[in-house]
């Protein structure tokens, strides 16, 4: 075999390499991947089927319900609701009134079924995507007779 031809063939076999990395990898990243939706865009379906995402918002006053390690609350951006369920241990900072973001699914019912919970971490702080989805709900709200 003539040098070019090995070379041609070690150049090719390392673009089949470096293509089959960067495949894997855009994959994984795929996969991994957690959307941020508010409440207001579940209820109008604007949600990636078959995905994990996330939603913020505020857990609604009064909606907090335990079930064994099962906990059951609202979350809302004062415009819609979307009700949670979590099976596990919540945050320390988890409280009625007080912000969260979550991690998980719809189910078929329209049930956010939560696989991670985050809460706020101090009085000050709300990820500016919820901040805004907030800040329009109380426009909406007040120019709502």
């Amino acid at each position: 075999m003539k040098a070019w031809k090995k070379r041609g063939a070690i150049v090719a076999g390392g673009l089949v390499v470096v293509s089959i990395a960067a495949a894997l990898v855009l994959n994984a990243l795929n996969s991994n991947i957690a959307l941020y939706v508010t409440p207001s865009e579940v209820a109008a379906g604007k949600t990636p089927k078959g995905q994990a995402f996330r939603i913020g918002g505020l857990v609604k006053d009064g909606s907090l319900t335990r079930d064994n390690l099962t906990v059951h609350f609202v979350v809302t951006d004062l415009a819609k609701e979307v009700p949670v369920s979590y099976t596990g241990i919540l945050p320390d900072l988890f409280k009625e009134g007080k912000g969260a973001v979550v991690q998980g699914r719809l189910d078929a019912d329209g049930r956010f079924t939560a696989s991670e919970v985050l809460a706020k971490h101090d009085e000050n702080y709300m990820p500016p995507d919820a901040q805004r989805s907030l800040d329009q709900a109380k426009k909406v709200g007040a120019a709502q007779p």
